[in-house]
């Protein structure tokens, strides 16, 4: 479920998840991804995508697109599968 607020109904605070891209293919693929494992798999999530060059050097990131929650890179340079999203989304 998708969320525009930071907190749930139990006042606990959700995934925040971005999507760093200029707004390429593979930026627009990943953020595709992202979302389809986020409402198929009912996760508690607000969704960013970032286009902003600068904000998006802030996380060190060279090569885009990149994956990050809970402002920690977890991939970078490349679109991961949607098995790997739902891994990083699950533990």
């Amino acid at each position: 479920m998708l969320k525009d607020q930071n907190k749930n109904a139990n006042n606990q605070i959700d995934m925040e998840i971005k999507i760093l891209g200029s707004g390429c293919s593979k930026c627009k693929t990943l953020e595709k991804i992202t979302r389809e494992v986020v409402e198929q798999n009912g996760i508690e999530a607000t969704i960013i995508k970032v286009e902003d060059i600068m904000e998006i050097m802030k996380y060190g990131i060279m090569t885009t697109p990149a994956l990050v929650v809970n402002e920690k890179v977890e991939i970078k340079g490349r679109v991961p599968s949607s098995d790997e999203i739902k891994q990083i989304l699950t533990r």
